[in-house]
């Protein structure tokens, strides 16, 4: 199936609007003509009663013998025959009947079944149309208040006449002969106006695969450069995805180097001990070392499912029960630390997520509490409303962040300095794409006593309007590496 063609589309849809306008145009002004040609004989069969009624009997006799032609064209140097139907060529005579004050006939030239004709009692006002005889006349009555006399004119209706029909071909004709012209000039310029088109096209086309860069075309329409920025923007947005992409890629392969390469020390080692002690230290080794690789696999997944377009259905989720049982997951790990972790809720919070989303929010939080916290420390887990805003606070008192870290905590794969505890770098990713992918936000501040890390999660209340799900917009651009930032 052939592609439909702009040019050809707009050629074809100009000319028919041309046309259309052509005929309306063509029909009224042939309307037009005709009114103007019947005014006009009207007129002038009105002027030939006012002069009969000013003439004497011997001019009135005169008349009769030799009628008045009326015709408006002269005939064509060619003799016509009688079968020709132009009106116009054929004598057209004005034939009438004067009659006295006293109602007798001066002088008539009508015919004998015109002079009864019933017709005439509707053309004192103005003239009319009568059928008389199988002929349509043109019937005119006047009377006369100087002389007395009432005279009838009528001459043969000009159904004939060429003379509307010749003016409306006239205007015609020009215009059939210019519409071939119009169409060569309409396709021509069309075409030209089509041009920055073809110019995109070719300029994309000679583009290297692995060229993102924009589209660098100047000097073209707002139509076509509606659609360059278009094309610049989805380009932007590929060359981000991308980037964070094989960022990512390279992220997780170091990551999972490092456990994968502990794990077959490790089992070198137990092949090579005689020790059985030593064999079990080795192989408890590599478990740990399968559990990270495991859990490192499980957050990459989770990252992948966040990043997807597909939208993952959210209902109404209950933080405090949701808070409860994270502190219960992970009170084993808090009693391994002698961590005390306290629970703050002021009432019902309510929020618009997914479930399982936010029970993996909260086991990111408190997993990273508790294993960056100190020993016999204390973690606070506060829930509270600001204004439209569901906010989750948790705060520890261990060494905290450095100020000039805090704004990349929430980088893929990215560690403090200082830190010694073993981990992916990803807990704090996932937390902030959890967050605004229910259209929250994330913030971090001084933890306990101005100790420690704080971490402040708010989300819009389920009874707020911008909880709606449906207005949640996903921000791949600003996963690129290096371009995220905590508000």
């Amino acid at each position: 199936m052939m592609s439909p063609s702009i040019r050809r589309r707009l050629s074809l849809t100009v000319l028919s609007c041309v046309s259309i306008v052509w005929i309306v145009a063509v029909f009224s002004g042939f309307r037009n003509a005709s009114r103007e040609v019947q005014e006009w004989e009207d007129a002038r069969l009105v002027e030939y009663a006012s002069l009969i009624a000013r003439l004497d009997a011997n001019d009135l006799n005169r008349f009769v013998r030799f009628p008045i032609d009326v015709r408006f064209e002269l005939a064509p140097p060619a003799p016509a025959s009688s079968d020709d139907p132009d009106g116009d060529v054929l004598p057209r005579h004005i034939l009438f009947e004067a009659l006295d004050a006293s109602g007798h006939v001066l002088a008539s030239s009508l015919p004998r079944d015109a002079t009864t004709a019933a017709a005439w009692s509707g053309v004192h006002a103005q003239p009319g149309t009568a059928d008389i005889g199988g002929t349509k006349w043109r019937l005119y009555a006047m009377h006369d208040g100087d002389t007395g006399r009432t005279v009838r004119v009528m001459v043969a209706s000009n159904t004939g006449s060429d003379l509307a029909s010749g003016t409306a071909w006239q205007i015609v004709w020009p215009l059939l002969a210019a519409l071939p012209v119009l169409a060569v000039l309409l396709w021509y310029a069309i075409g030209r106006c089509l041009t920055p088109l073809k110019t995109l096209s070719a300029t994309i086309r000679v583009r290297a695969p692995d060229s993102l860069e924009p589209i660098g075309i100047t000097a073209v329409p707002a139509e076509v450069l509606t659609l360059v920025d278009a094309i610049n923007r989805l380009l932007s947005q590929l060359r981000h995805s991308i980037v964070r992409e094989r960022a990512f890629t390279s992220d997780a392969a170091h990551e999972l180097k490092t456990p994968l390469a502990a794990i077959k020390i490790q089992a070198q080692v137990a092949l090579a001990a005689d020790d059985p002690s030593l064999q079990r230290l080795a192989m408890q080794r590599v478990v740990q070392g399968v559990d990270r690789s495991a859990r490192l696999a499980e957050q990459l997944l989770l990252l992948a499912r966040l990043d997807e377009h597909e939208r993952i259905p959210a209902s109404g989720v209950t933080m405090g029960d949701l808070v409860e049982e994270a502190v219960g997951r992970h009170a084993a790990n808090a009693r391994e630390k002698a961590i005390a972790i306290a629970v703050k809720c002021d009432g019902a919070h309510t929020i618009h997520a997914d479930p399982v989303l936010i029970a993996i929010l909260l086991d990111n939080l408190l997993d990273n509490a508790i294993k960056y916290g100190t020993r016999e420390g204390h973690v606070q887990v506060s829930l509270f409303r600001r204004g439209t805003m569901q906010c989750l606070a948790v705060r520890d008192d261990g060494p905290g962040v450095a100020d000039a870290e805090r704004a990349r905590l929430t980088d893929r794969f990215y560690r403090g300095s200082d830190v010694q505890s073993p981990g992916s770098g990803l807990g704090l990713s996932i937390v902030e794409r959890i967050v605004r992918y229910f259209n929250g936000t994330v913030h971090f501040e001084p933890g306990l006593s101005g100790r420690g890390l704080g971490v402040i999660v708010e989300f819009p209340a389920a009874d707020s309007a911008s909880s709606d799900p449906r207005r949640t917009t996903l921000r791949d651009d600003e996963y690129a590496r290096g371009e995220q930032s905590p508000p």
